[in-house]
């Protein structure tokens, strides 16, 4: 068989099933109580929760609701914080820290009880995460890891040495690893539309393909400026994370936009499927630049990602990159076919946790670093209780905002050099693991 390039089509695998519409046009109203930027996930679900409060709130996004990374992420609920809990202490004081650590588990139930509640229909399972390691050393420290999680926040989680790998994954590419079965996964672009469903039922009201063009502060209230006109509003909340563009220029610099890429085979034959992700599990690895891959909620593809340098230059490459790397972990596929190759946005900072602060009178939910399927609503949400006054609003990630990033205004011009960077870290790792 002919080994295949690229993928069919270059639109994500999820909008097969979940299609990103425009909604239907209306005007702009003259003011409301809060205008929201951006209807992602954490935008909708502020929304929700001020619309369920009472107040009139209106939202606004340039694109389609949903467009940018809440329709084309990888739907795995992991929830991650980037830094390590001795890092989390160095920065903020081991009070913090704790609390930040604390609030994922929260968080994390947070959306499983938001899923149910609303009776929202997006193929949800909490199917749990095998981590796999590169060498001895790591799984040392990964089922440490594993061991603190289960004793102090009560979170079914273990090691799987690398005898026992096979009843997790098919693939010797790992070491071991461990398992978290507090993750699981969700159809991204339907829990999206879910979302959006629920919200506009409460009365909020969502504008698509409304671009916000600037923001003034008006008396005791904002004045925002779109493309549609000007509306007034009491409160402003700035949500748009990896797709920031010039009418946030505070956050503009602040915010990186990373591109993150995944790609999703053909469908499998059943016992292959059985043989390669015999338990359905959600993935992930321990590499700088580790892909995170997961059956599809049907069980019959595999879908793979990871971060995407590219930012011009043949646009086939950063998929075969990808390929490769899902051949090296499963060699039997080295003959499937790609049905889709898509790429979106996540936003990272310097300080590499979800944040949410005011400045200037104006309340941003935003940075959520590569997990927003999890920290996206739950930050939305505790906004929306602060602009509300409430205690519910209270969280370990209510903070300063993130430091500027110098030399940079809104173009990544560096991204690629950080990546290879990573790359090189990524084969030394491997180098010393393999002797």
């Amino acid at each position: 068989m002919q080994q295949p390039s690229v993928a069919e089509k270059s639109t994500p695998y999820w909008w097969e099933a979940a299609a990103v519409r425009p909604l239907p046009s209306q005007p702009l109203a003259r003011q409301a109580d809060v205008v929201i930027v951006g209807a992602g996930y954490a935008g909708l679900t502020a929304a929700l929760t001020l619309a369920r409060a009472g107040r009139s709130v209106t939202v606004l996004d340039r694109m389609n609701p949903g467009e940018g990374a809440s329709t084309r992420n990888g739907g795995i609920t992991s929830g991650n914080i980037r830094l390590n809990f001795a890092q989390l202490k160095r920065r903020y004081g081991e009070e913090r820290a704790l609390a930040i650590e604390a609030e994922g588990k929260v968080a994390r139930d947070f959306t499983y009880d938001f899923i149910r509640s609303e009776g929202l229909d997006c193929d949800f399972q909490l199917t749990g995460r095998f981590h796999g390691v590169i060498g001895h050393k790591q799984y040392e420290v990964a089922a440490r890891s594993a061991e603190t999680l289960q004793r102090k926040l009560g979170i079914e989680s273990y090691a799987v040495p690398h005898a026992e790998q096979r009843n997790y994954i098919g693939t010797d590419y790992y070491r071991g690893g461990t398992v978290r079965m507090d993750i699981g996964g969700l159809h991204p672009a339907k829990y999206h539309a879910e979302i959006l469903r629920v919200t506009l039922a409460a009365g909020a009201v969502v504008h698509s393909g409304c671009a916000v063009t600037g923001i003034e502060q008006d008396g005791a209230g904002f004045s925002v400026m779109t493309s549609a006109g000007t509306i007034k509003a009491r409160q402003v909340l700035i949500c748009t994370n990896g797709y920031t563009d010039g009418a946030a220029p505070f956050l503009r610099r602040r915010l990186v936009p990373v591109r993150s890429r995944i790609i999703a085979t053909e469908e499998l034959p059943q016992d292959l499927m059985d043989r390669l992700m015999p338990r359905r599990m959600m993935m992930s690895e321990g590499k700088e630049l580790g892909f995170y891959y997961r059956p599809s909620p049907d069980g019959r593809r595999i879908l793979l990602g990871g971060r995407d340098a590219s930012q011009s230059g043949d646009p086939a490459a950063p998929t075969l990159l990808l390929r490769k790397g899902l051949i090296e972990l499963f060699p039997e596929l080295s003959n499937v076919r790609l049905s889709h190759s898509w790429f979106g946005n996540v936003a990272m900072h310097r300080d590499m946790i979800p944040r949410i602060f005011e400045h200037k009178g104006l309340t941003y939910a935003t940075g959520f670093c590569g997990s927003g399927v999890v920290w996206a609503p739950w930050i939305g949400s505790r906004a929306a209780y602060k602009l509300l006054g409430d205690d519910k609003g209270k969280s370990a990630f209510d903070l300063r905002p993130p430091p500027f990033v110098p030399l940079y205004n809104g173009k990544p011009w560096f991204m690629p050099a950080f990546i290879q960077v990573y790359r090189m870290q990524d084969r030394l790792a491997l180098s010393r693991a393999a002797r």
